[in-house]
C-alpha cells in the first residue's frame, strides 16, 4: 500500500517497552547459556583466543602471532579488543569470550536507532521495537551470537555504514560519510575487504532507495564524492595499522596483509567453486522462524502497493550483498550475518504497515515445524532401535534416550507460546511469541548435545597436561597443521615445533626427550605406550615420548 493510505499505529506504551526490554534480557540469557555450557570450539575459536594471548605475552600489539610466527589470515581489532577486555578484567576465557556478545548487543541497539532514522514518528518507534526482536529471533545469528567469530563485529559496522549514509542523506553530509568511512576502516580490521560488499551496493545505488522520498540535499555528484571520501577514509584507518604491521613483520607478512590475500581472493572470486545459487537453500535457514511466518509472504505481497525509501533501502542492502557474495567463489552461510539486521528492518516495517491482516493464529505454523523437530527427536529411540543404531549414528550426535527424550519435550514446550498467546495481535507480540521458536533449539543443543560433544571438543584437559610437560622443560612438537588449539587453554609460553607427519620419526630422534603430539583416527599400535591420548573432533590427539616415536618408525610413516 502507499505511504498515504498506512494507517497510524497506535502509541508506543509502557508495556511495550518492557517488551523490548525483555529482548535484551533473552540476549542476556543467551550469552549466559553459550558461555556456561559451550567450551572454546576448536579450531577458529581457539585459534583465534590464542593469537590474542601471544599478542598478550609478547606484548606486540601491531604484528599478531600464531605459534610464534606472524598471523596474517585476520586483521587486529578483535586480538586488540579481547587484550583490553584483559587489562580491564584479567585474563580469563570469560573476558576474551564476551566480545562477539556485546557486539551482537551493539547490533540489536543500532537496529532499533536505524529504524527510528528510517521511518519517523510513530512508524519509526515501531520498527525500533520490533526489528531487534527479529534479529535476535533468527536462528542462525542466535547460534552465532555467542561464537568467537568476526561476523557479528561486522553486522555492527555494516550497520555503522549504513546509518552514516542515511545521516547524509537526511541531515549531514559531512557527519554521515563520517560514520561511512570509519565503519570501512574499523571493518577492514575486523574482518577485511569483505566489509564494502555490505556498504558499496547502498552507497553506490543512493538515487534507486533515496531518489524523490528523501530530501535530496545535495546533488548526485557531492553524493559520489562523499562516497569516494568516506571509502579514502576508511582506507587511512585500515593502512594506518597496515602500513607500520607490514614493516615491522616481514616481507612474507608485507605482502600477506597488503596484496597476497586479496589479489588471490579477487583472482579467485569468480571461479565458482561454489555454484551461483549456493546461497539459495541456506537463506531459509538463516531466516528461521521468520521464513515459514505467513505475515512475513504477506508483507512482501504488500510491495505491490509502493516501496517507501525506507524499505528499498533495506532491499538494496539485503539483495544487493546476496548477490555479491553468490558471485564470489569462496561461500560460508555465516558470511550472510551482517545482512540479517537488513531483512529485520524491512519485515518490522511491513509488518506495522499490514497489522490488519496479521492474525494470532499465524504463529501457529511455524510453532508446528517446531514440534515436528519435537516429535523426531523423541522417534529418534525407536528408529534407533528398529533400524539399528549403526547407520543412524553416522548422521546424529551421539545421545542418549533420556536426551532425545528431553530435546523433543523441550521442543515441544517451546512451541506452546505461540499456540497459546491471546494478547491482541500486535506485531511485537507475535514476534516476541515466535522468540521460543529459536530458543528452543539453541536450549536443546546447548543442554544436551553440548554435553556429549564435549568429550571431542574441550581441549582444557589436554592443554593442561601439555602445560605441566612444558613447565617441566620439555620441548613440544605438533605433527601437522596446529591452529594453536592449546596455548591459550593451557596459557602456554613457548611456541611447539611444527613439522610435517612425515618429518615426525626424524623430530624425535632429535628431541629423544621432547613430546611428539600426532592425530590419528585410532591408535596406531598398541606396542607403545603414549603419555596422553585426547579426543579432538572426532579424532584423537596423541602425545608421544619423542623416543619411543623414533624407536618404532613403522608406525608413523606416512604413505
Amino acid at each position: 500500500m502507499s505511504n498515504a493510505a498506512v494507517p497510524a499505529p497506535a502509541r508506543t506504551s509502557g508495556s511495550d517497552t518492557a517488551w523490548a526490554l525483555g529482548a535484551y534480557a533473552l540476549w542476556l540469557f543467551s550469552v549466559a547459556i553459550g558461555l556456561w555450557f559451550r567450551p572454546l570450539l576448536p579450531i577458529d575459536e581457539t585459534r583465534y583466543v590464542t593469537v590474542a594471548w601471544e599478542m598478550h605475552l609478547s606484548g606486540d600489539w601491531l604484528v599478531p602471532h600464531l605459534n610464534g610466527e606472524a598471523y596474517s589470515h585476520k586483521p587486529p581489532l578483535l586480538f586488540w579488543l579481547i587484550n583490553l577486555s584483559w587489562v580491564l578484567f584479567g585474563v580469563g576465557e570469560t573476558a576474551a569470550r564476551i566480545i562477539a556478545p556485546l557486539f551482537t548487543l551493539g547490533t540489536l541497539a543500532l537496529t532499533g536507532v536505524l529504524g527510528r532514522l528510517l521511518w519517523p514518528g510513530e512508524a519509526g518507534r515501531q520498527a525500533a521495537l520490533i526489528a531487534p526482536l527479529i534479529v535476535l529471533g533468527s536462528a542462525y545469528l542466535l547460534f552465532f551470537s555467542t561464537l568467537t567469530y568476526f561476523d557479528l563485529m561486522m553486522a555492527f559496522f555494516a550497520l555503522v555504514g549504513i546509518t552514516g549514509l542515511v545521516v547524509a542523506r537526511l541531515r549531514s553530509m559531512v557527519l554521515g560519510f563520517a560514520l561511512f568511512g570509519l565503519a570501512i576502516g574499523l571493518g577492514v580490521l575486523s574482518k577485511g575487504p569483505a566489509i564494502l560488499v555490505y556498504l558499496l551496493p547502498a552507497a553506490l545505488l543512493a538515487p534507486i532507495w533515496a531518489g524523490s522520498g528523501w530530501p535530496m540535499r545535495y546533488r548526485p555528484a557531492w553524493w559520489y564524492v562523499g562516497v569516494v571520501l568516506g571509502i579514502a577514509l576508511g582506507a587511512g584507518i585500515a593502512l594506518a595499522w597496515a602500513l607500520p604491521a607490514a614493516k615491522a613483520g616481514g616481507p612474507v607478512f608485507e605482502n600477506a596483509i597488503l596484496w597476497g590475500q586479496t589479489a588471490g581472493r579477487v583472482r579467485d572470486s569468480f571461479a565458482h567453486k561454489s555454484p551461483f545459487w549456493w546461497y539459495i537453500p541456506v537463506l531459509p535457514l538463516m531466516l528461521f522462524p521468520w521464513v515459514v511466518w505467513p505475515p512475513m509472504w504477506r508483507a512482501a505481497r504488500a510491495l505491490r502497493d509502493g516501496i517507501e525509501p525506507g524499505l528499498r533501502l533495506s532491499l538494496v542492502w539485503f539483495v544487493g550483498g546476496v548477490v555479491v557474495f553468490s558471485a564470489i567463489s569462496g561461500k560460508q552461510p555465516h558470511y550472510l550475518l551482517p545482512l540479517v539486521p537488513a531483512f529485520a528492518l524491512f519485515l518490522a516495517r511491513q509488518l506495522d504497515v499490514c497489522r490488519a491482516e496479521i492474525r494470532q493464529s499465524d504463529t501457529w505454523f511455524p510453532a508446528a515445524v517446531l514440534v515436528l523437530l519435537g516429535v523426531m527427536a523423541l522417534a529418534v529411540p525407536v528408529a534407533l532401535d528398529v533400524v539399528g543404531s549403526g547407520r543412524l549414528r553416522t548422521i546424529l550426535p551421539v545421545l542418549d534416550t533420556l536426551a532425545y527424550d528431553a530435546i523433543g519435550a523441550l521442543l515441544c514446550l517451546a512451541a506452546l507460546p505461540a499456540f497459546l498467546l491471546r494478547l491482541k495481535a500486535r506485531p511485537h507480540v507475535l514476534v516476541l511469541a515466535l522468540l521460543p521458536v529459536t530458543f528452543g533449539p539453541f536450549l536443546a543443543v546447548h543442554l544436551f548435545v553440548m554435553p556429549a560433544l564435549r568429550v571431542s571438543y574441550d581441549l582444557l584437559p589436554a592443554a593442561t597436561a601439555l602445560a605441566a610437560e612444558q613447565q617441566n622443560g620439555r620441548v613440544i612438537g605438533f605433527a601437522g597443521d596446529y591452529h594453536g588449539e592449546y596455548h591459550f587453554l593451557g596459557r602456554l609460553t613457548k611456541p611447539f615445533d611444527e613439522f610435517e607427519p612425515r618429518e615426525a620419526v626424524a623430530w624425535a630422534a632429535a628431541h629423544p626427550d621432547g613430546l611428539v603430539i600426532t592425530r590419528h583416527r585410532e591408535l596406531p599400535t598398541d606396542r607403545i605406550r603414549p603419555l596422553g591420548v585426547f579426543p579432538f573432533r572426532g579424532r584423537i590427539n596423541v602425545f608421544w615420548l619423542g623416543r619411543d616415536v623414533a624407536a618404532h618408525p613403522e608406525f608413523f610413516a606416512v604413505p
